[in-house]
């Protein structure tokens, strides 16, 4: 999926200004009546199950007796906020926030906390590796609730939804017992991997929320037969909603909050204790990057020396700023080292994905990458035409091993760039 990107300036750090000006409000969106019958009909068929209710009833109460709840949102492009201006107080994570604090605590409470993780263009490959440092922001953060968005992300999951049980499972086992909730958003050609990815819900009895299910049959009809909301005034784009999509989809999330807080307590179950439906191989996997490597790897860096400053941005939380994704990475520049090395990876791991910049910049070229000197993948940064992170799976097996890898230009690219983001490995 397409998301919003933007670039840092050199000397500006990890942060940039957000730009106001890349997406459009919606039509009639003042006038859009949120409480008519036929609205709430549809927010109703957008629960797709309401799955065991005791980790959610849970945050609820806690939420009620006024102790601090953190609510946390991890996905695409859409969780981003892409489509909603301003995408920080628009996008429907902070309506889903806004809708928890009105619902359950007390008026002058200050105790719920957001996070929110989306990234633009990638898919649960890459968010299973994002989860502790954008999610549990290195153990300091404990959700309460965790809100996992990738059904028209993963498309471009080499794993086919290993990566995304892997992901539900590693915020399902944290000590805290948070809820998982999935959240199945929807292309404009009524297109999502609903199909794919909702066995894993139902396998562990999960909350989920469609907005496949909620939209796209009534998007067929016409006013007098019952249709709510136009393609045009719910999508900004082919991709991501505007304003009032962003408000659909918080208030479908507010209906599974409001049914769960009327039901009855269900009886409390061990999710973990069930055997994968796709698989749990990536459920262990650490982000290895330079800040950490040293303690983890042995890595010669050869002409790979560089911070590449140049990075996608993401709008994190409810932050009026872009934060650069992926900042302690290694650059290959041509012509700065004597003989332009490679780059060489020495690591003990049973799985290993890359994790590498794309860029629309004509300056970047294509690298070659060799396991244990056999040459497995090239990467090339210009395929997808704009900056971007790219996870690509280089080991997957069971057996944890020693392994080599080395990262060298293609023939012929040696006077380009190239960026490794960092690593996520097994081990």
């Amino acid at each position: 999926m397409i998301g919003n990107s933007g670039d840092v300036d050199q000397n500006q750090g990890t942060h940039a200004p957000r730009d106001p000006v890349h997406v459009a409000i919606s039509p009639n969106e003042d006038d859009f009546d949120y409480d008519s019958p036929a609205y709430l009909d549809m927010i109703d068929r957008s629960l797709l199950s309401l799955g065991n209710n005791v980790r959610l009833k849970q945050a609820i109460e806690k939420a009620k007796r006024g102790e601090p709840v953190t609510i946390a949102f991890i996905g695409g492009s859409i969780t981003h906020g892409a489509g909603a201006t301003p995408i920080h107080l628009q996008c429907y994570a902070y309506h889903t926030y806004e809708h928890f604090k009105k619902m359950f605590t007390p008026l002058d409470s200050n105790t719920i906390e957001l996070i929110k993780a989306g990234v633009g263009g990638t898919p649960s490959e890459l968010g299973v590796i994002r989860y502790e440092r954008d999610v549990l922001r290195d153990g300091s953060v404990q959700p309460d609730i965790v809100i996992v968005e990738f059904a028209v992300n993963d498309a471009d999951d080499e794993t086919r939804g290993n990566c995304y049980e892997s992901l539900v499972l590693k915020a399902l086992a944290s000590d805290n017992i948070p809820a998982v909730i999935l959240l199945f958003s929807v292309f404009k050609n009524d297109w999502n991997l609903q199909d794919r990815l909702a066995p894993v819900g139902y396998h562990y009895d999960l909350p989920m929320v469609s907005m496949k299910d909620a939209l796209v049959e009534q998007f067929q009809k016409t006013n007098d037969e019952g249709r709510v909301i136009t393609k045009e005034e719910y999508f900004h784009d082919i991709y991501h909603p505007t304003n009032t999509g962003h408000r659909i989809m918080a208030d479908a999330l507010a209906n599974l909050f409001r049914v769960t807080d009327c039901s009855d307590l269900d009886q409390e179950v061990n999710e973990l204790t069930k055997l994968p439906i796709i698989g749990n191989d990536y459920m262990n996997v650490k982000l290895l990057d330079r800040q950490n490597a040293e303690q983890i790897a042995d890595i010669y860096t050869g002409s790979f020396c560089h911070t590449d400053t140049d990075l996608q941005m993401a709008d994190m939380d409810d932050h009026a700023y872009a934060t650069a994704l992926f900042p302690n990475n290694w650059m290959y520049i041509a012509g700065e080292t004597a003989g332009d090395k490679g780059f060489r990876l020495h690591l003990r791991c049973s799985r290993l994905i890359l994790i590498f910049k794309d860029s629309g910049s004509e300056l970047f070229g294509t690298a070659h990458i060799k396991v244990d000197g056999k040459l497995v993948k090239q990467a090339d940064p210009r395929q997808v035409n704009w900056t971007h992170c790219h996870a690509m799976i280089l080991i997957s097996h069971d057996d944890v091993d020693e392994h080599v890898i080395e990262i060298d230009m293609a023939p012929g690219h040696e006077d380009k760039r190239f960026t490794i983001l960092g690593f996520g490995y097994v081990n």
